[in-house]
């Protein structure tokens, strides 16, 4: 990425809409996203941490999930938020290479968190016995750690590919953050290579993790069928819904906007960015929390705990 010869110093960002009278509105509701999404996200992260039944794989995982939620969402939200109220929407070259290098980072993590979620749960249901021995907490930080790793590695070339020619010309990314297809809309030099190389690893993380889920969850299906009595079947169903939800929304609009030909994207691009960018991150912790009975107990012990400590602390003692 070194060897890119840039000119630009820093790029304008368009922004999801130039009308003023829509601004002001779209700024109220992605700000309430992006605060229910720190609230939700930070919240199941610290359920699990104080909440002792919660200490499983599967709430490990989680809470490298939310993490990740967060992470893009703090990366994306704030400058958008900024942009939607300001006249002067530009970015640096370099703040917008860390953005996009970010932005690649824990959104490729994501994929293959979700694949390593989709494992944990085809053990839990499919060989529930092993259980404890194949998905041990030695198992559970080589998977997030392995994770992390390749997302980082995918970043790099993600990064090099797309900032790694020469920014000649305008400096007007048509977008509310520094994506792939605008940023390379821009560059005066032949893009071919570079497009078919993210094009490539897009395919190979994104195809190779929703692969690992897709066999997942077949082998869950036939195992859940096979269950004689109706209750095992609502439970093991009722464990794979909230992940099948949320690995139908982030990979339907990952897919849609990163495996077609760049020359290709449309405007309808930025919808699909702010789903996956903004809504997804907010929704996750009410699909993953609001529909799981051992964290709709693991809260309401918490509530519990807080109301009696707040009656205690009322209690005056007697003088005699």
């Amino acid at each position: 990425m070194s060897g890119g010869n840039h000119t630009q110093t820093e790029f304008v960002l368009l922004g999801i809409t130039d009308s003023p009278h829509v601004q002001a509105p779209l700024f109220g509701l992605f700000l309430l996203t992006y605060i229910v999404t720190l609230v939700g996200n930070i919240g199941i992260m610290v359920l699990v941490w104080v909440v002792p039944s919660l200490h499983t794989p599967m709430y490990f995982f989680l809470t490298h999930f939310s993490f990740a939620d967060v992470c893009y969402s703090t990366v994306i939200s704030p400058k958008m938020l900024a942009d939607l109220l300001s006249e002067n929407k530009t970015i640096s070259f370099a703040g917008c290479v860390m953005q996009f290098h970010s932005i690649a980072f824990f959104v490729t993590a994501e994929c293959h968190l979700l694949a390593v979620m989709a494992y944990d749960r085809h053990v839990a249901i499919c060989n529930p016995l092993l259980y404890v021995m194949v998905i041990s907490s030695h198992v559970c930080r080589r998977l997030v750690a392995s994770s992390y790793i390749i997302a980082f590695l995918s970043a790099i070339i993600y990064t090099g590919c797309t900032f790694g020619g020469s920014f000649c010309g305008p400096n007007q990314i048509d977008h509310f953050f520094c994506d792939i297809s605008p940023v390379l809309k821009l560059t005066c030099s032949d893009t071919r290579s570079s497009e078919m190389v993210i094009f490539a690893f897009v395919a190979i993380n994104g195809m190779g993790t929703s692969t690992i889920i897709l066999l997942s969850y077949i082998c869950m299906l036939r195992t859940v069928l096979r269950m004689c009595s109706a209750r095992s079947r609502s439970r093991a169903f009722n464990t794979c819904a909230s992940h099948l939800m949320a690995v139908s929304l982030f990979y339907g609009t990952i897919f849609f906007v990163y495996l077609q030909p760049m020359s290709s994207h449309r405007s309808l691009d930025k919808v699909a960015s702010i789903f996956y960018t903004v809504v997804t991150p907010m929704l996750n912790p009410f699909i993953y929390s609001l529909r799981n009975k051992e964290v709709k107990g693991a809260l309401a012990k918490c509530r519990r705990r807080m109301l009696n400590r707040c009656r205690h602390r009322r209690v005056v003692p007697a003088r005699k």
